[in-house]
């Protein structure tokens, strides 16, 4: 079984979640409890959606501001100091974004992982060269980084053996499988690594193909996880340049599951796309 008590990104946003629901109890909104604590907006939002974490002064302060009972105190301050644990992607975080570091512990708990890629094979169904070929792309001149986000792409791809396993959802664009990124031979053993996984009862592959012409993922690449735990909300994940973006809003769901399933269904089956993928591999495509 995954372990929720050894994430510390689940449980901040545990954490955050309370605290909302404790703010909410105390009819505060935001603005108020952020001026009465003399913090900014920014920094009672961000602690709430799990961006950051919350040194135990600062929470002391808040259960206290929110008239909040000596046992649920206690479970909270508990709750925090086991949020501030070290997770094995935080040994990286030098080389890593902090949106991606906050995606990895979230990755690691859900229960479904759905990904449409436009440019590349999402990560999770990655070959170590082919991972490395993309990675260097940015950082050629800087070999040990790649080194460092190769290996942590790579470790986390433990989820796929978890006990239970999440159930994945990847739509690749047909380009990325044409794109011979790392040349001729690297590709050919990557889109063979995909033919493989594919026979997996838990990860689904589908291709979106050229012909189906303009469509609702143009905008680009977007992962949507979902959670077991009711306190967990489903959330999604946007890579950029410049780092990562993770939207949790009601309404920006609601926008990226219809366009998920708007693409799912341009795309080609499960079986007609992994015959697609096998041709292209054979040179055939």
């Amino acid at each position: 079984m995954s372990n929720v008590a050894g994430n510390p990104t689940v449980l901040r946003r545990q954490l955050g979640a309370e605290l909302r629901r404790l703010r909410d109890a105390a009819r505060k909104t935001v603005a108020a409890s952020a001026e009465e604590l003399g913090w900014s907006e920014s920094k009672l939002s961000r602690i709430e959606t799990a961006h950051i974490g919350i040194r135990r002064s600062d929470l002391e302060s808040l259960l206290s501001l929110y008239g909040v009972s000596d046992i649920d105190r206690n479970r909270l301050i508990a709750l925090a100091g086991q949020s501030r644990q070290r997770a094995w992607w935080e040994a990286y975080g030098d080389s890593l974004a902090s949106a991606y570091e906050t995606f990895i512990g979230f990755e690691a708990e859900a229960t479904a992982i759905s990904n449409f890629e436009a440019q590349v094979i999402p990560g999770l169904l990655q070959t170590t060269e082919y991972a490395h070929a993309v990675t260097q792309v940015d950082l050629a001149d800087n070999p040990q980084l790649v080194g460092q986000r190769v290996t942590v792409r790579m470790a986390r791809q433990a989820v796929l053996t978890r006990e239970p396993p999440p159930q994945i959802l990847a739509i690749i664009d047909e380009g990325a499988l044409r794109r011979p990124i790392g040349g001729r031979n690297v590709m050919r053993r990557q889109l063979m690594r995909l033919a493989e996984v594919s026979e997996l009862p838990t990860i689904t592959i589908q291709v979106l193909p050229f012909a189906a012409g303009a469509h609702r993922g143009l905008a680009g690449s977007f992962v949507i996880l979902d959670f077991a735990d009711a306190v967990e909300q489903p959330l999604v994940y946007c890579d950029g340049m410049t780092g990562g973006v993770i939207r949790t809003k009601s309404e920006d769901l609601d926008t990226y599951r219809m366009s998920l399933e708007s693409i799912k269904a341009a795309s080609l089956n499960p079986s007609a796309s992994i015959q697609l993928i096998s041709a292209i591999a054979r040179g055939e495509g």
